[in-house]
C-alpha cells in the first residue's frame, strides 16, 4: 500500500512536469516545492549558483541560511552531492541539483528528519527541477540561435542588396547557403500576418540555418512581409524544366522554373501574369505559392529571374507585384516586365544631368548618402527600422542634405527626381566642379522631351485609357498635385478619402506599382505624369 502510494505522489509530479513543459511558458520550479512541501510536511527552497534564494515555500525559514553557507558552498562548487544537518530546531536536507559547477541547491527544513521515502521524493523532485533548467536553458539557447541566424540572413541578403558577393560570403565562411553558389535569383515577397513570419522561418529551415537553396528573411522595415530569395535553376544555370515549360519530373526540379511557366502561361486582361500554374515536386517557390493559397491573409510578389549582384532589382520587382497581388483573387503575381525609363534617356545627356544635380554633395559621408538613397523611395519610419536607428537621426540626416542641394525632399517630385539622379550616377556623387566641356548643363525636361521617353511613359499609363482607368487617372494626378496626401486629394476632387484610397489600389494593380505600403512605384508614376506633360521634340 506504502510503494503504491509512493508510486501515485511520483505519478503526480511527473503530472506537473508535463504541465509545465506543455504550456511553453518556461520553467517554474515553486510549483514543483510547493507540491514537494505538501507532500513531505516541510518547507523548501532553491538556493540558485550565486547563493541567493531564487524560490520557496511560502513559511521557509530563511533564517537558516546563514549557518547553512559552509555547506552550501561545498554544494555549489560539486565537492559535496547532498547534506543532512541540523540549524536550530529544524532538521536540514541538502541536495545539489545539475552537472555543472556553480550549481543550485535544493534546501529542506522541517521539524524531523525527513522519513527514506520523503528523503526518495526529495531526490526525485530535485532531479526534475535540474531537468526543466535544463530544458529552460535549452529553449533559451535555441531561442538565441534562432535570433542569430535571423540576423545572419538579412546580413547577407544586405549584402546582396548592396551587390558585394564577397562580403556575403565572407560573413558565412563554413557555412555558405546554397543560394550564393546559383547564377540567378528570384525574390518572393510574402505578405502575412506579422505573428507567422518566426513560424514560418523555423518551420522551413535547415540545419545550417538557411531554407535549402534559398533564404526566408525578415523584413525589418514592414511586419508583414516575409523577404524570400530562391536560388533559379541550378548553380550552373540549367534549368530543371525544358524550354515549352514542360516539367521534366526529376526530383530537384525548381519551383521557380515552374514560375517561369506561369509566366508565359497566364495572364490577365491588362497582361499581368500570376504565380498559379503546375507545382513541381520540390523547391521553396512552391512552398510559398502553396501557403497563399491555403491562406486568404497571404499574397505574394515574384520577381523576374535577375544574377545575385541585382537583387535590389529583384526585390522592387517583388514589392511592386505584390502591390499588384494583393488586388487579385488569386493573390499571386509575378511582374509584369516593363522597359525601366533609365536606359531609354539619352546616356550622355543624362549622366550629365544627374553628376550635375548630385555634385554637391560630393563630400557628404558615405552614411549620409545611403540614407538618402533609402529615404527618397521608402518613409522615413521604415528607413530607421531598416538601420536599426531612430527616425530623429534619420531626419538629421536628409536635413544636410536638402541644406546641401537647396531642396525640399518632403516633395514627391523632388524625391523622384533625386532618385533618377542616383540611378543614373550609379548612387555615388563625382564631386566634379563646373558643367562638363564647357556645355551647359541640360535639364529634366529636356531629357523627358525624347520620343522613347514618351513611348515609354504613354505604355506605363496605357491600363488607364478605359472610361475607369480616366477616373483614376485624374485622381492620380490630383494625388500627385497633393503631394501624395489623400486627405488634400479628396477635397480637392470633392470625394472621400476612402474613395481616393479604393481609386489609388485599383491603380496599382492595373499599374503593377506599389503605391501605398512603401511608395516604391510612385517614382514611376511622377516620371509618366510629368512626361506626358511636355511636348516631344524630334
Amino acid at each position: 500500500m506504502e510503494a503504491r502510494a509512493h508510486t501515485g505522489r511520483l505519478d503526480e509530479l511527473l503530472h506537473e512536469v508535463r504541465r509545465q513543459m506543455s504550456r511553453g511558458a518556461g520553467a517554474d520550479p515553486r510549483a514543483v516545492l510547493d507540491w514537494l512541501g505538501r507532500q513531505i510536511d516541510a518547507d523548501v527552497a532553491l538556493v540558485g549558483s550565486a547563493g541567493a534564494v531564487e524560490t520557496a515555500t511560502a513559511r521557509f525559514p530563511r533564517q537558516i541560511l546563514p549557518s547553512l553557507e559552509p555547506t552550501l558552498s561545498r554544494l555549489a562548487g560539486g565537492q559535496m552531492a547532498a547534506a543532512v544537518t541540523e540549524s536550530g530546531a529544524f532538521q536540514v536536507r541538502l541536495e545539489a541539483l545539475g552537472p555543472r559547477a556553480p550549481r543550485p541547491v535544493l534546501v529542506v527544513a522541517g521539524t524531523s528528519a525527513p522519513t527514506r521515502e520523503a528523503a526518495s521524493l526529495v531526490s526525485h523532485a530535485g532531479s526534475l527541477i535540474a531537468l526543466l533548467d535544463r530544458a529552460q536553458d535549452a529553449d533559451t539557447t535555441f531561442l538565441g540561435y534562432q535570433h542569430k541566424a535571423r540576423q545572419l540572413r538579412f546580413a547577407v541578403f544586405s549584402a546582396l542588396l548592396a551587390g558585394d558577393l564577397t562580403l556575403a560570403r565572407r560573413m558565412t565562411t563554413g557555412a555558405v547557403p546554397t543560394l550564393l553558389d546559383a547564377e540567378r535569383l528570384r525574390v518572393y515577397l510574402l505578405h502575412c500576418p506579422s505573428e507567422d513570419r518566426d513560424r514560418l522561418a523555423q518551420t522551413y529551415q535547415d540545419g545550417s540555418g538557411y531554407h535549402g537553396t534559398g533564404l526566408m528573411v525578415h523584413c525589418p522595415a514592414f511586419e508583414e512581409h516575409l523577404i524570400c530569395l530562391v536560388a533559379d535553376g541550378s548553380a550552373d544555370g540549367s534549368a530543371d524544366e525544358s524550354a515549352d515549360g514542360s516539367d521534366n519530373e526529376s526530383a530537384d526540379e525548381s519551383a521557380d522554373q515552374a514560375t517561369a511557366e506561369v509566366d508565359r502561361e497566364a495572364a490577365d486582361v491588362s497582361g499581368r501574369v500570376f504565380a498559379d500554374g503546375p507545382e513541381v515536386t520540390q523547391g521553396q517557390g512552391t512552398v510559398l505559392r502553396r501557403l497563399v493559397r491555403d491562406n486568404p491573409q497571404y499574397a505574394l510578389g515574384i520577381s523576374s529571374p535577375y544574377p545575385l549582384g541585382a537583387t535590389a532589382e529583384a526585390y522592387g520587382q517583388a514589392l511592386h507585384a505584390l502591390a499588384a497581388a494583393r488586388h487579385t483573387p488569386e493573390r499571386m503575381a509575378a511582374y509584369l516586365g516593363r522597359t525601366p525609363l533609365v536606359p531609354l534617356l539619352p546616356h550622355t545627356e543624362a549622366g550629365t544631368w544627374a553628376r550635375a544635380l548630385l555634385r554637391p554633395l560630393g563630400s557628404t559621408p558615405r552614411a549620409t548618402l545611403d540614407i538618402t538613397r533609402l529615404a527618397v523611395t521608402f518613409p522615413r519610419s521604415a528607413v530607421a527600422r531598416l538601420l536599426d536607428i531612430s527616425r530623429n537621426t534619420v531626419s538629421h540626416h536628409l536635413s544636410r542634405v536638402e541644406a546641401t542641394l537647396g531642396l525640399d525632399l518632403g516633395d514627391v517630385r523632388t524625391r523622384a527626381a533625386l532618385d533618377l539622379a542616383f540611378c543614373l550616377a550609379g548612387g555615388q556623387p563625382d564631386g566634379g566642379f563646373g558643367a562638363e566641356r564647357g556645355r551647359p548643363e541640360p535639364t529634366l525636361d529636356e531629357l523627358f522631351r525624347t520620343e522613347p521617353a514618351h513611348a515609354w511613359a504613354r505604355e506605363f499609363l496605357r491600363p488607364l485609357q478605359d472610361t475607369r482607368g480616366r477616373d483614376l487617372y485624374a485622381t492620380l494626378c490630383a494625388w500627385i498635385d497633393a503631394n501624395t496626401d489623400a486627405q488634400r486629394t479628396a477635397r480637392h476632387l470633392g470625394r472621400s478619402r476612402n474613395t481616393v484610397r479604393t481609386h489609388l489600389r485599383a491603380a496599382e494593380h492595373l499599374l503593377s506599382r506599389d503605391l501605398l505600403t512603401t511608395g516604391s512605384g510612385i517614382h514611376d508614376l511622377v516620371h509618366a505624369l510629368h512626361i506626358i506633360g511636355l511636348q516631344p521634340v524630334d
